[in-house]
C-alpha cells in the first residue's frame, strides 16, 4: 500500500513539474521576438546549425552559439519562453541573460513554449539573450522559432524585428541606415559640393559604406568590402525606375563619359539601377579623404555628374567617373551623407564615421560653407525596428553611427549646427583630370 501511495504522489509530482516547465499561459500575454528577423550565430564555426527564416534550424554541433535582441523601454521583471521543438530524444539548453544562466530540459514532441526562468531589468535598453546546448541524446538540439516574453519589463516599447512582412528578417539583419542632410541656402545653383571624411580607427568593419557626397540622382562614398577589398564607389540612378538594369529603355539609360585610371564601370540594381563606376583603393581608417562632386545641365536635356577623389597617401585629386543623366536638368541639390552595413551578419557590430568642412560652390565659383544638417534614419529605423543609431556632432565635425545594440539614439529628425571652420577648399578646377 505504502509503494502504491509513493507511485501516485510520484506521478501527481512529475504532471506538476511538467505543467510548469511545459504548459505555455495565456497567448494574448506573450510577446513573441522571432529569431528569424533578430538572432545571430556567434561563434567562428558554421556547421551544424544556422538561423533561417524560420529560426535556429539543423542545430547538432554542440559548439554553436547564438544570440537574441530586443530592447526594453520599460525596467521590471520578465519572464522568458522558448518556442522550440526537440525532434528526438531529449536536450538541455543554456539561456543566458544580464550574466544570468538558466538551463532548460526537454523531451522530444510538438512545438511548445518550455518555460526557460525570469530575469530583472534594472535599466532600459537592449538584452542579449544567448544560447548554447549542453546535452542531446539524438542528433539534434533543437529547432527554435522565437523566444517568448511576459512581465512587468514587457509593454509596447519592447522593440525588435516583429515579422519579415517587406523583408525586414533582412533588413533588420542589416541593421538601420542613418543620414545627414545638409541645408543649401535658397538661391544658390550648386555646382561642385566638397566634403571631408573621417573613419576612426577600429570602425572599418566589413560591410560599411561611408557615403560622403549624396545628391537627388546618385551617391559618392567609400567602401569595406574584404578583408583585403576597399572601394571608392560613385553611382548615378537612372530616371527610369526599375530593380533590373536590363529593364531600362536605351533613351533612359546612364551613359558613361569618362573614367579615372584603374577604375571599373557599369551598372548595377537591386536598389534602383542605374550607372555605376568603382576604384579599388585601401584607404585607412583614422586618415582624412575628401570626396569632390560635380554637376552641370548640358542644355540638352541631360545633366553629367563627375567624381573626384583626393586621398592623403597619394596628395592629389584623381578621377573616379563622369556619367550623362538623361532627362535631367538640375544643378546638385538635396546634398546628404549617411551611413550603412550591406553585410546582415554584420549587424551585431558597431561602426562610426565623421564628416567635416562641408562647401558647395556655384556656377560663378562663388564657395559657401554648409554648417546645419538634419538626421534622419532608413525605414528600419522609422519602424523602431532597431533602434541602435546617433548621429549629431562629435567637436567641430558632424557624426554617423549605427548598429551593435548600443542602448542610446538619437531622435530622428534632429537637427544640428557645426561651428564655421572658414577652411574654404583650395582647388584649381582647371586642373583637375
Amino acid at each position: 500500500m505504502k509503494s502504491l501511495l509513493k507511485i501516485f504522489i510520484s506521478i501527481i509530482t512529475f504532471t506538476i513539474l511538467s505543467t510548469a516547465s511545459f504548459a505555455r499561459p495565456l497567448a494574448d500575454s506573450l510577446t513573441t521576438v522571432p529569431i528569424g528577423g533578430n538572432a545571430w550565430r556567434t561563434d567562428k564555426d558554421t556547421s551544424g546549425g544556422n538561423i533561417s527564416n524560420e529560426g535556429i534550424v539543423r542545430w547538432s554541433n554542440k559548439a554553436a552559439k547564438y544570440v537574441i535582441y530586443f530592447r526594453l523601454g520599460s525596467t521590471g521583471k520578465f519572464k522568458l519562453y522558448l518556442n522550440m521543438v526537440v525532434p528526438a530524444g531529449k536536450s538541455k539548453l543554456a539561456v543566458t541573460a544580464f550574466g544570468l544562466t538558466k538551463e532548460v530540459s526537454a523531451p522530444a514532441g510538438s512545438s511548445r513554449d518550455v518555460y526557460v526562468g525570469e530575469w530583472t531589468a534594472v535599466d532600459t535598453g537592449y538584452v542579449a539573450v544567448k544560447i548554447k546546448g549542453i546535452s542531446k541524446t539524438d542528433s539534434l538540439f533543437a529547432n527554435i522559432s522565437s523566444i517568448k516574453l511576459q512581465g512587468t519589463a514587457i509593454n509596447n516599447k519592447t522593440t525588435f524585428v516583429k515579422n519579415n512582412e517587406g523583408e525586414f528578417f533582412y533588413w533588420g539583419h542589416r541593421g538601420p541606415s542613418v543620414h545627414l542632410g545638409y541645408t543649401i541656402p535658397d538661391g544658390i545653383n550648386a555646382e561642385w559640393f566638397y566634403n571631408e571624411v573621417t573613419v576612426p580607427k577600429g570602425n572599418d568593419v566589413l560591410g560599411s559604406y561611408f557615403m560622403a557626397d549624396g545628391f537627388g540622382e546618385g551617391y559618392f562614398g567609400m567602401q569595406v568590402n574584404s578583408p583585403t577589398v576597399r572601394h571608392i564607389l560613385f553611382s548615378v540612378w537612372s530616371p527610369f525606375t526599375t530593380d533590373d538594369p536590363k529593364s531600362i529603355p536605351d533613351d533612359q539609360k546612364i551613359v558613361m563619359l569618362k573614367k579615372g585610371d584603374n577604375v571599373h564601370t557599369g551598372e548595377f540594381g537591386n536598389e534602383g539601377s542605374g550607372g555605376q563606376s568603382y576604384m579599388n583603393y585601401l584607404w585607412h581608417a583614422g586618415e582624412t579623404y575628401k570626396f569632390l562632386m560635380h554637376a552641370k545641365p548640358d542644355g540638352k536635356g541631360r545633366t553629367e555628374y563627375t567624381a573626384y577623389f583626393f586621398a592623403p597617401e597619394l596628395n592629389k585629386w584623381q578621377l573616379i567617373a563622369s556619367f550623362s543623366r538623361p532627362k535631367t536638368n538640375t544643378y546638385l541639390k538635396h546634398l546628404h551623407s549617411f551611413l550603412e552595413n550591406f553585410e546582415p551578419e554584420q549587424g551585431t557590430k558597431t561602426r562610426e564615421v565623421l564628416f567635416n568642412n562641408q562647401w558647395i560652390c556655384d556656377s560663378n565659383g562663388n564657395w559657401t560653407e554648409l554648417t546645419k544638417a538634419r538626421f534622419t534614419g532608413d525605414n528600419t529605423a522609422a519602424k523602431g525596428y532597431r533602434m541602435d543609431y546617433a548621429g549629431g556632432l562629435d567637436g567641430d565635425s558632424f557624426f554617423l553611427r549605427n548598429c551593435g545594440f548600443s542602448n542610446h539614439y538619437t531622435p530622428r529628425n534632429s537637427y544640428f549646427n557645426r561651428p564655421a571652420g572658414g577652411k574654404k577648399p583650395d582647388i584649381d578646377f582647371s586642373k583637375l583630370p
